[in-house]
């Protein structure tokens, strides 16, 4: 058993295939979505079925539906950043040149723009004494965003990846524990 303390990093890339990619190929430099406020977190919804008599003495239930979704703040963006949050944007950059800076536009909208694409979402929560944790899913951010520019305080895209099955099995997370290795003479 461990204790999780802290939050982590949270990586996007595209899924493209059928099979989630390796660690060393996720978690790099240009995958990371941002620095994290607020945390994350993973949820999954189940839905039942019950019948029952009328009487309450038998009923059956069965699992007829089910949700997952992983959630976070992001705190430091660029306009790229929305290439991988929203269906519908489109970047477009100019490099800077001697005589004027470099820009980037990004247009966000038109239903007909969806691209379509879905990414494998990791959140990495490091630790060094129990070991790393790392839940993943595949999806995307179905919920939209706000940005909010406030005089006290930074903006913080919240973000709502919806996770949509990944593997012949369903799967809509994957968690996964380093166990860390036993030390000393004993068992």
């Amino acid at each position: 058993m461990r204790i999780v303390l802290g939050s982590g990093k949270v990586f996007v890339t595209e899924f493209t295939g059928s099979t989630i990619p390796a660690d060393s190929v996720i978690e790099t430099d240009a995958n990371k979505l941002g620095a994290i406020k607020g945390g994350a977190s993973v949820e999954y919804t189940p839905t039942f079925y019950t019948a029952k008599d009328d009487l309450g003495s038998v009923s059956k239930s069965r699992l007829t539906e089910e949700e997952a979704k992983l959630t976070c703040g992001v705190m430091t963006l660029d306009g790229t950043t929305f290439e991988k949050i929203c269906s519908t944007a489109t970047v477009t950059t100019t490099p800077a040149t001697q005589s004027a800076a470099g820009k980037r536009v990004v247009k966000i909208g038109g239903a007909g723009n969806d691209n379509g694409k879905k990414y494998v979402i990791r959140f990495l929560h490091e630790d060094e004494e129990d070991g790393d944790i790392r839940l993943t899913i595949v999806g995307r951010n179905e919920a939209g965003f706000t940005m909010s520019f406030k005089q006290d305080e930074e903006t913080v895209l919240d973000l709502e990846f919806a996770a949509h099955p990944h593997d012949t099995d369903g799967t809509l997370i994957k968690y996964e524990e380093e166990i860390p290795q036993l030390t000393g003479s004993g068992t």
